[in-house]
């Protein structure tokens, strides 16, 4: 089976590390963004199965990440869980979004909806 990859869009250190951990005991392999830009330039190069995002972020905001991902044709199978705490802007953005959490999220709720998020694809 292949191993599922997550991209992790997060501009807090602990925040990622955190969501790395979550991700990694669901079986993902990770790698963490912590810039908009930098985002969008890795997404032009690779298919992530997850994105997580956060929606505040340096240089390029979250809300213009999930834009490009779903304007790009090649990311149409990448689900994408924003993890922000902007409430206003999640609500704003849900409807682009697979899945809306609201900081703080716990470990093993994030492990969970990771794994439902991309159960669908074997």
């Amino acid at each position: 089976m292949k191993r599922r990859f997550a991209l992790i869009i997060e501009d807090s250190e602990d925040i990622a590390d955190f969501l790395t951990i979550a991700l990694k005991m669901t079986g993902f392999e990770t790698e963490i963004v912590a810039d908009g830009e930098r985002a969008l330039a890795r997404l032009a190069q690779i298919v992530p199965d997850v994105v997580i995002l956060d929606l505040h972020l340096p240089r390029v905001m979250g809300g213009e990440v999930l834009s490009a991902i779903r304007a790009d044709p090649r990311l149409a199978h990448t689900q994408v869980m924003i993890v922000t705490a902007d409430a206003r802007m999640a609500q704003d953005l849900e409807d682009q979004a697979d899945l809306v959490l609201i900081k703080p999220v716990g470990l093993e709720q994030i492990r969970v909806l990771a794994a439902r998020l991309t159960a669908t694809d074997d």
